[in-house]
């Protein structure tokens, strides 16, 4: 399924739908099946059931009323009052504009499916042409009823409580489905919601229409997801996005995750300079939010992506305890308040730590559920993973699970392929203490890596120490009783560098032993200013490291190119936002390349490629090693203690 098209839903073509749609609340009439008549109530209230399958007057032909109902709700839930009850109003609103999109798309498939030619020449249809009519009838129906169950749960979930569960006991599920043609689907639904808002028990209050309307047709979407599988002629559902105009709604083909819906998680508040050390990781980050923020709404691209300076993949490592969730707080932060200053709107979109489920498929539908809003052109989104060796672990590894396996090929299937839609506007963030548990394949889409280690010097120490006791300074000043540094002023040395060459200075030769040795004897047939230097260290390392491959190239290449584009956005730029975010696309990229050029003046190629190749080879050394130095350490400490306790017993024997 490869969504590769996206068609707009015009607002003025609904408009001229909304007649059509308020008939419907008006009027409908449907003859109960005996089936639903009947219907096994699985343990549920008898009553409920009861009340929706009674005939009406001995006719088996019943007319209801959803506009009729209401009204009398409103009698019944407020008798004092003249207006409608603002709830009431707005369930009813949001069904009509839920009608509303279902028929658009329902006529909508008639035409890119050839119903629409068929249904013109339905006399004269041989045997063949009859069955493919009715069969492409159906299946119009079912994603008429899909998209208006989606519009409606998608415009009433900022509205309705966030616990359901209570009303989801009310309801005793939807007894029929008809998928015959669009009349007769619209009609069996609108009828069954009818009944149940007529029940006494159902509705109770004005709130209770909306968190009732949401979990009727959150029951439909699940009862056409049941369907969907035995419906034909789908081709033109699945292939396509149709988007509404000035709107985050979205309908790609059946997918049921409400795009745009995804709310920014809270986050305490942290600022860069409260971090103590992660020189690396603090400058990575700095650099990801100012290329964030040159994404330009109009155009949906960022013109970091063209120049080659943009990760929609990263990954932070490090030892437990240097600062990782501290981290993300301050990206989360920086974006926040740029977003806010900007007047851009911005997601925070962190994995939940309920994504494994131990249902078979629930996981990946979870995992598509969480990772869809990334493809969201109308935000910034900044999507952290932390502890990803949680979700994301190697699939070799014995006993992971058949929810990991799912989590992962989602996973890669949205960061690269046919699904992988990246517009420059949302990055995902790997953050993990043991990334040599990572997932080989995940490893690889990280096109941008950074060590957080935490404190490493003297001064970060002291500023660590500073950070803790001047909290006591403020509540109970001259209770610390000690000196300060004489040649230091605190947090001086935790500013953000200018630029990566500062942080890396110059790196002549790899750590890691193997690499080393890879290394100098490259060396001995290669100068490395010779482009034929590196073709034959890639190949060298790929007889060392079987999975080193064309791709680890690649993330070399964009490693690089980041280089290529580590510069300064100019102060005023911030504080003047006309200056640059807001100029049309190519002005904005005509500036960067100018900021660029004048950035490569003062690099050199040959050494950034060496500092940039040194780095990720030494990485992708590390993190290959440490497992298989985990797993010995492991087994010297089990040794030494059976030594030990050996020795104590005969000591004591």
């Amino acid at each position: 399924m490869e969504h590769n098209s996206t068609f707009p839903i015009k607002q003025n073509e609904l408009d001229m739908l909304r007649d059509e749609a308020t008939s419907y609340l008006k009027s409908v009439q449907w003859e109960q099946s005996l089936r639903a008549k009947n219907k096994n109530n699985d343990g549920k209230d008898d009553s409920i059931l009861l009340f929706l399958s009674r005939a009406n007057n001995g006719s088996n032909l019943d007319t209801t009323s959803v506009s009729k109902t209401v009204l009398a709700l409103k009698k019944r839930l407020l008798p004092e009052s003249v207006a409608i009850p603002i709830h009431l109003n707005h369930a009813l609103y949001v069904v009509q504009e839920g009608i509303v999109m279902g028929i658009w798309i329902k006529d909508n498939y008639y035409d890119a499916s050839g119903l629409s030619s068929l249904a013109e020449n339905k006399s004269a249809l041989g045997n063949a042409e009859r069955r493919e009519y009715e069969s492409k009838l159906q299946t119009a129906t079912a994603f008429m009823l899909f998209a208006m169950a989606y519009k409606i749960v998608h415009d009433l979930k900022p509205y309705a409580s966030d616990d359901l569960s209570v009303m989801k006991q009310k309801m005793s599920g939807i007894p029929e489905v008809s998928l015959m043609s669009p009349v007769k689907g619209i009609s069996c639904q609108l009828y069954y919601y009818d009944k149940y808002l007529n029940h006494p028990e159902i509705i109770n209050s004005d709130k209770d229409v909306i968190d009732f309307t949401m979990v009727y047709f959150e029951s439909l979407i699940d009862e056409i997801q049941l369907r969907k599988s035995a419906l034909e002629y789908t081709e033109t559902i699945v292939d396509r996005t149709y988007k509404l105009e000035n709107s985050d709604f979205a309908v790609s083909g059946w997918e049921n995750v409400f795009q745009g819906t995804a709310k920014s998680v809270e986050f305490n508040k942290v600022r860069f300079e409260e971090i103590v050390g992660n020189k690396d990781a603090k400058h990575f980050a700095r650099r990801l939010t100012e290329r964030m923020l040159s994404y330009d709404f109009q155009a949906q691209k960022n013109p970091f992506q063209e120049l080659g300076g943009f990760m929609p993949v990263f990954m932070g490592y490090g030892i437990p305890g240097t600062g990782k969730s501290m981290l993300i707080a301050a990206i989360a932060t920086r974006l926040k308040e740029y977003t806010d200053q900007l007047e851009i709107p911005f997601l925070f979109h962190p994995m939940p730590d309920t994504l494994i489920s131990t249902f078979q498929g629930g996981s990946a539908e979870k995992m598509v559920e969480w990772m869809k809003p990334l493809q969201d052109p109308t935000r910034l989104i900044f999507a952290p993973i932390d502890d990803a060796e949680n979700n994301l672990q190697e699939r070799t590894a014995q006993g992971v699970s058949a929810g990991v396996k799912e989590v992962i090929g989602v996973f890669l299937r949205y960061t690269e392929g046919a699904y992988a839609i990246n517009y420059g506007n949302s990055s995902i963030g790997l953050f993990t203490n043991l990334p040599e548990m990572l997932d080989k394949a995940v490893i690889s889409r990280v096109q941008g890596r950074f060590k957080i280690d935490g404190a490493r010097t003297k001064k970060d120490f002291l500023d660590q120490d500073h950070l803790w006791w001047r909290r006591f300074e403020k509540t109970l000043p001259n209770f610390v009783n000690m000196n300060d540094p004489e040649d230091y002023q605190y947090l001086a040395d935790q500013g953000l560098a200018k630029s990566l060459g500062d942080i890396l200075q110059s790196v002549q030769k790899p750590n890691e032993e193997r690499i080393h040795q890879i290394f100098e004897k490259v060396e001995k047939t290669y100068k490395d200013e010779d482009h034929i230097f590196y073709a034959g260290l890639y190949k060298e390392v790929q007889n060392i490291f079987p999975f080193f491959s064309s791709r680890d190239v690649r993330n070399i290449q964009s490693a690089i190119s980041l280089r290529l584009t580590d510069f300064d956005l100019e102060e005023e730029w911030f504080s003047n936002p006309d200056l640059y975010f807001k100029k049309d696309y190519d002005t904005k990229f005509n500036m960067l390349k100018e900021l660029m050029k004048a950035n490569m003046k003062g690099l050199n190629f040959s050494d950034i490629r060496r500092q940039e190749v040194i780095r990720y080879l030494d990485n992708v050394a590390t993190i290959a090693d440490t497992d298989f130095k985990r797993k010995v350490e492991a087994r010297v400490d089990q040794l030494n203690i059976e030594t030990e306790a050996r020795e104590l017993f005969d000591g004591r024997a």
